[in-house]
C-alpha cells in the first residue's frame, strides 16, 4: 500500500491517527510482512512523485488546523487539508525565513533538501513543492508515515527483528544526508516511521548552513563529541557515486533557485569531507565493510 494511499486511510479517521502498533504483535507483522522490505519509499511510490508534486499544485486547500507551533514546532507550520477532483490529502505549509528564536530559517531549504533526496536516489523525503497560501509563498509537503520517533520510543514499540538490518541502514542515510544539508535540527518529531517501519524524513528548514561551524567538520562523525557513535557507517555504492558527481552546476540544475551560490559551495565543502570520511573508513575496514 502506497504511503499516498494510507494518507486516505489517515483523512477517514478525521485527521487523527490512532495509537500506531497498539493493537498486538500479529498487526505488526501483518503490516510489515505486507510490504517489500525497504529503507525508505518503495519504487511504486517513487514513480508517482511527480504526480503528487502536481497534485500539490493544483489543489486547493480547504481546512488547515492549529499551527503545529502548539506542538513544539518553532517554525509555525500549517497542518492544511488538500483536494482536487473529490481527492483529499493533508499536508504541512510553512511560510518560515530570518531568524526565529536562535535559528536562521528557511522554507526554500524544504524544497532544495526534497529535490537533493530525489538526486540522490534517497527517496526519503515526501513530495514538497512551492505554494503560495494567503498571499505568501511557502513550501507545501505531503504528510507521511504513522508515527514519530518520539511516539516509537514513548510507546516503546520494537523495531521487529527481521527489520532491524534495514532500519539501521535507513539511519546511516539519514546521518549521510544531514552531513550533506548540514541538517541541525534532526531530532525525533522529524522521523516518521510507516507501519512496516521505513523511515521517513521531515523538516528541513534549518539546514543549508554556511558557516564554519558546518563547513569544517561532519555533524555525524567520530570527532563530534555528541555524535560520536552515530556515523555513516554503512552507504549504497550508488550513493557514494552520486555524491562524486556533484558540482555546482548540477546542483544548481537540481535546486534551482532555492539555494544560493554560497549555500552550494558550502553542500561540496561538505561533500568532500564526506567523500574524505568514506575514503578513510573503506582504508580502515576494507571496502565491503563500509559500501553496499
Amino acid at each position: 500500500m502506497p504511503f499516498l494511499a494510507r494518507l486516505d486511510k489517515k483523512s477517514k479517521q478525521g485527521g487523527k491517527m490512532k495509537k500506531p502498533f497498539l493493537a498486538g504483535a500479529a498487526t505488526v507483522l501483518f503490516w510489515a510482512m505486507s510490504l517489500p522490505l525497504q529503507a525508505q519509499f518503495t519504487p511504486e511510490e517513487v514513480a508517482e512523485r511527480e504526480k503528487w508534486e502536481d497534485f500539490i499544485l493544483a489543489a486547493e486547500i480547504v481546512d488547515r488546523a492549529q499551527p503545529w507551533g502548539a506542538r513544539q514546532a518553532v517554525t509555525n507550520p500549517w497542518e492544511v487539508t488538500l483536494e482536487k477532483d473529490g481527492v483529499q490529502k493533508k499536508a504541512i505549509w510553512k511560510d518560515c525565513q530570518g531568524r526565529m528564536q536562535g535559528y536562521l530559517e528557511n522554507w526554500k531549504w524544504e524544497i532544495a533538501a526534497y529535490r537533493l533526496d530525489k538526486y540522490l536516489g534517497l527517496n526519503m523525503v515526501p513530495p514538497t513543492v512551492e505554494k503560495p497560501y494567503n498571499g505568501k509563498s511557502g513550501s507545501c509537503q505531503l504528510y507521511a508515515g504513522a508515527m514519530s520517533l518520539r511516539e516509537k520510543m514513548e510507546n516503546k514499540v520494537q523495531t521487529p527483528s527481521y527489520r532491524i538490518f534495514h532500519y539501521n541502514r535507513a539511519l546511516y542515510l539519514q546521518r549521510a544526508f544531514d552531513n550533506l544539508i548540514a541538517n541541525e535540527d534532526r531530532h525525533r518529531e522529524n522521523y516518521r516511521l510507516t507501519e512496516d517501519f521505513r523511515m521517513i524524513l521531515i523538516d528541513h528548514s534549518r539546514t543549508f548552513r554556511t558557516t564554519k561551524k558546518f563547513t569544517k567538520k561532519l555533524i555525524y562523525d567520530e570527532k563530534n563529541r555528541e555524535n560520536r557513535t552515530f556515523i555513516m557507517k554503512e552507504l549504497p555504492e550508488a550513493f557514494v557515486e552520486k555524491l562524486k558527481r556533484l558540482d555546482h552546476t548540477v546542483i544548481r540544475d537540481v535546486v534551482g533557485e532555492y539555494l544560493t551560490d554560497k549555500e552550494i559551495e558550502a553542500v561540496l565543502v561538505r561533500r568532500d569531507l564526506m567523500l574524505d570520511w568514506i575514503d578513510k573508513r573503506i582504508e580502515k575496514f576494507g571496502r565491503e565493510k563500509v559500501l553496499y
